[in-house]
């Protein structure tokens, strides 16, 4: 692999493998992406030898985007109705992310491999925050579990 950004962008994964030359490549990078539609999930693999397997609905509830998060924390939006999305497209951003696409029209949550990490090694707590967030908000979810 050349080390120009765009050479190792295209082929992050899978396959794609030097030696870490900046910070970013010091953090876990994903040596697998799968989407499985069908269950809707999206599996990703890290150099860590961790594999994760992370629901669409997690993902599109706590997108890193400004439409969900707000400016800050305090300005965080409650996704609701979100148990069957679905991911349409996954689109690599450089060295360090991916775009992702919901099926609902979301398409501006930009997942770098930390957070990708991050919400795999603590999917548990980010899924009961969220389900304590519905039921603080009065809102049942709508099958699944």
């Amino acid at each position: 692999c050349e080390r120009s950004r765009r050479t190792c962008s295209a082929g992050r994964w899978p396959g794609h493998n030097h030696e870490p030359t900046t910070a970013i490549e010091s953090m876990p990078q994903p040596t697998d992406i799968r989407l499985h539609q069908g269950s809707r999930v999206l599996e990703i693999a890290f150099d860590t030898g961790e594999v994760f397997r992370l629901p669409c609905e997690l993902l599109r509830v706590f997108s890193p985007s400004a439409e969900v998060q707000g400016h800050g924390p305090s300005q965080r939006i409650l996704q609701v109705g979100k148990e069957a999305v679905n991911i349409s497209a996954i689109h690599p951003v450089g060295n360090y992310a991916v775009l992702l696409e919901f099926d609902d029209g979301h398409k501006t949550g930009i997942y770098s491999w930390t957070y990708l990490h991050e919400l795999g090694t603590q999917q548990g707590e980010y899924w009961q925050r969220y389900l304590a967030e519905l039921a603080a908000a009065g809102v049942e979810r709508k099958g699944g579990a």
